[in-house]
């Protein structure tokens, strides 16, 4: 009596975790091999329990029994198979050789059903395992049935302990409910103690029970490892985890910030139930993630949330297990600072343009003192060299010794240090004059004057002098113009657009040595052509068509887009010019000044 009411409850506990398996699992890997696992103890503890009821009150033979009870424990161990294999690799592909697992099965319950003819499987039949003879047959089935509990148990116990971490509650349960059947069955196996047929399904529906808990209580499907979820807690952009049926399994403390929930009101219900109170169009939503599943290509969406008063750009991307698919990871990132921050450029535009031009301004001058200090040194060194000269040169006044010649070998070299002297200030000039202009340039830029090609020329050379060393990248200069040409226009702005170009080029190499940059002037019937090119990657194709209708940069957070923005301006308002550009992917860019003359 008392093995029927332990039957009864475990039965009635496997009716319980059926039925709700049976309403939750979607057709969802895991699930459903948990729902046919417990329809197989449901089986075998039923047959059981029939057994014990009415073979001895109506005198049936209790073998007869055993053809239902052996229905569930034949394809008990492949279900159990399959759920060790589901849980190594989260979703598994059917294959044809999977349905060779049910051959021996299916022999064995055959065999059971003509027992009566040929005792392969029994040789005496007794519900009391010491009195039971078994047959050859069934040392088959047990190795095979032994096997497939094996490679079950081994997938559970190593993949929860590589996922969840040997200490994690998951993995202990799983590991506990693993050993009870494999333990009580090894035991009886053996002779080493004494057990009944019903202690079998009873250590298999504990097991069941404590791989439930594990799996679906403490939910392992949307639990990540402790020190990983930590991380991802403290993300400062949301996620969303999404099975292939749309149920959320996880997310983290950001993204419940950001909705003001919990996880306890989302997870484990549907997407569409959840969203419907955030003005999210649920048939586009629907179209982006049956797209990016189809294509497995991420897609990206802006999106603005009246009810937080905030942007959002939305990133759905899908997830993939053994190249197959399992659900979908959507991103939130608050971009309402960025929004913000766009809306001050628009209104502060003028503020923006001087902040560029003053560091622009900042950045040639500090190449300028780098450039002067090589004069300045120079210079340093030679006055050391006149004075030495002058120390001589007093020390033989008065010396007998001292010839006609030798004073005027002294004078010989102070006048070679003083011609070296002159030459490095005339370049110091140079340079001081370039920047003066630069600056006047930066300042106001209503003065229109003319200037030739050759000090254009000179002054370009002067200012992207330290930047093309320090990058060391040549800039050669073909000129197919006299260099006395005159051109009509501020030589300053046309200097400040060449220089940003030019600068631009030295970073579209990204640091390859070796390199150079063609500046060609040459003329083009009434106009003057700076043809200045490139030899780098390449400007990508979503930057070409608003290159100078707008502010964009292709060097990220390093830059504004203002360069050449106002590059265009400035040869349209002060040149009545034009500039335009050649770009191919892989072979480099070509920018053309066009002035007219």
């Amino acid at each position: 009596m008392t093995s029927v009411i332990i039957l009864s409850i475990t039965t009635l506990l496997i009716l319980y975790l059926f039925v709700y398996i049976s309403r939750n699992r979607h057709e969802d890997q895991i699930r459903t091999a948990f729902f046919y696992t417990l329809g197989c103890l449901l089986i075998w503890c039923t047959g059981l329990i029939a057994q014990l009821l009415f073979s001895e009150r109506f005198n049936i033979n209790p073998l007869y029994f055993d053809y239902i009870v052996y229905i569930g424990t034949c394809f008990l161990p492949v279900t159990y198979f399959f759920i060790g294999l589901i849980f190594a690799k989260t979703k598994i592909t059917f294959k044809k050789r999977y349905v060779l697992l049910g051959a021996i099965p299916l022999l064995t319950l055959i065999l059971i059903w003509t027992n009566d003819y040929h005792h392969l499987f029994y040789v005496h039949y007794s519900t009391d395992l010491a009195e039971t003879v078994f047959g050859p047959y069934f040392y088959v089935h047990s190795v095979y049935t032994y096997l497939l509990y094996f490679i079950a148990f081994f997938y559970l116990i190593k993949y929860s302990i590589k996922h969840l971490g040997l200490f994690s509650m998951q993995a202990f349960l799983i590991i506990i409910g693993t050993l009870i059947p494999l333990v009580v069955n090894i035991l009886g196996f053996l002779n080493i103690v004494e057990i009944s047929i019903y202690i079998t399904p009873i250590s298999f529906t504990l097991a069941i029970v404590f791989f439930f808990l594990a799996l679906f209580k403490f939910g392992f499907l949307n639990i990540t490892p402790v020190a990983f979820q930590t991380i991802v807690d403290r993300m400062s952009n949301g996620f969303v985890v999404i099975n292939e049926y749309y149920d959320i399994v996880d997310c983290n403390r950001a993204l419940l910030d950001i909705i003001s929930s919990t996880k306890e009101k989302i997870v484990n219900k549907n997407l569409f139930n959840v969203i419907s109170g955030y003005e999210i169009d649920e048939d586009a939503l629907a179209d982006i993630l049956d797209t990016v599943q189809k294509t497995d290509k991420t897609k990206t969406i802006d999106k603005y949330f009246k009810k937080f008063d905030k942007y959002f750009t939305i990133e759905f991307s899908s997830l993939k297990n053994n190249n197959q698919f399992i659900g979908f990871l959507i991103l939130f990132t608050d971009i309402t600072q960025h929004k913000n921050d766009l809306k001050t450029i628009e209104s502060n535009q003028e503020i923006m343009i001087e902040r560029e031009r003053l560091a622009t301004l900042g950045q040639m001058i500090s190449g300028i003192a780098h450039n002067l200090k090589t004069p300045i040194m120079s210079i340093s060194g030679a006055t050391e060299g006149i004075v030495d000269l002058i120390n001589e040169y007093k020390s033989s006044i008065g010396d007998p010794e001292v010839t006609k010649e030798d004073h005027l070998a002294i004078a010989s070299d102070m006048t070679e240090w003083i011609k070296k002297i002159q030459s490095h200030l005339e370049y110091m000039s140079d340079v001081i004059t370039t920047v003066r202009g630069q600056a006047v340039a930066f300042s106001d830029n209503t003065t229109f004057t003319s200037f030739t090609i050759d000090d254009f020329v000179r002054q370009v050379n002067i200012l992207m002098k330290h930047e093309l060393s320090q990058a060391l990248v040549e800039l050669e200069e073909v000129l197919d113009v006299p260099s006395e040409t005159i051109v009509n226009g501020n030589i300053n702005s046309l200097i400040q657009v060449v220089n940003n170009i030019v600068s631009n080029s030295i970073q579209a190499y990204n640091g390859k040595l070796g390199q150079k940059i063609v500046l060609h002037i040459y003329p083009e019937k009434k106009k003057i052509i700076f043809k200045i090119q490139d030899f780098a990657g390449g400007l990508p194709d979503e930057v070409k068509s608003k290159l100078f209708k707008e502010m964009v940069t292709t060097k990220g957070k390093n830059g504004t887009g203002l360069g050449l923005f106002m590059s265009y301006s400035n040869i349209k308002a002060h040149f009545n010019g034009d500039i335009k550009f050649e770009s191919k992917k892989g072979k480099g860019t070509t920018f053309y000044i066009i002035i007219p003359n």
